[in-house]
């Protein structure tokens, strides 16, 4: 692992530090990330991706139990960016959470934006950010879910969910919606359709950790406009 990817950016300022330019040319030169020069946050460039192949720039794991996740490229003509990542497994298994872990940002505190789309699933519609991720049975998670109508924030620790803040509301599938999660010290603000909904505090996990997509049992999920801003 590049120790670098770690370090954390300045989010009102440039930064010309060497190890700083050489991880934003490592990252555009792969097509990976557009990178905010003003607010060091990284869009995750779908467009530079194969439909029909794994998303570049991923690593994929699952909490629970089930088969291995499947995660994959496609083109949605009702995306902003006109391609997605999809969780496509339709496997039934109810204690399961597939993740597509993001490889290139590693931080502590983080803001991550997101769009997504619940297209099918029977026993769960649910779409997720992770944050703090150490493995996959170790970290934060806010989620929305379809069939639920209703966003939650858990830790898991070991492998095992626990709630820690919720709100109930219309999550409408087949439509896009925005997710969002920041992680600023023991503080998490979680908003959805660009709406702050609660804030949640814990202590579990304060350490630096990846971010990650996440899903829960059969949910096809189509992820957009992914950003990722690692915060001072």
């Amino acid at each position: 692992m590049n120790e670098d990817i770690g370090h954390r950016m300045d989010g009102t300022a440039i930064d010309f530090s060497p190890n700083r330019l050489i991880l934003i040319a490592v990252l555009l030169a792969g097509g990976l990330v557009y990178a905010g020069a003003e607010t060091g946050a990284a869009m995750i460039s779908l467009e530079q991706m194969t439909p029909g192949t794994p998303p570049a720039g991923f690593t994929f794991a699952r909490t629970g139990q089930g088969y291995p996740a499947q995660w994959s490229v496609t083109d949605d003509a009702t995306a902003a960016s006109h391609r997605t990542i999809e969780q496509v497994s339709t496997d039934r298994a109810d204690y399961r959470f597939p993740l597509a872990i993001y490889d290139a940002v590693v931080a502590d505190n983080v803001d991550v934006r997101l769009q997504f789309r619940a297209v099918a699933g029977r026993i769960d519609q649910a779409a997720g950010i992770a944050v703090r991720l150490r493995d996959a049975d170790n970290y934060y998670v806010a989620r929305a879910n379809a069939l639920e109508d209703n966003v939650r924030f858990y830790r898991v620790v070991k492998g095992r969910r626990e709630q820690l803040a919720g709100a109930n509301l219309k999550v409408t599938g087949g439509v896009w919606h925005s997710l969002g999660l920041r992680a600023q010290g023991n503080q998490f603000t979680v908003s959805y359709d660009d709406k702050v909904l609660f804030v949640a505090t814990d202590d579990t996990f304060a350490t630096a950790g990846k971010v990650a997509l996440w899903t829960k049992s059969d949910s096809i999920i189509r992820f957009d406009q992914i950003e990722v801003t690692p915060l001072p």
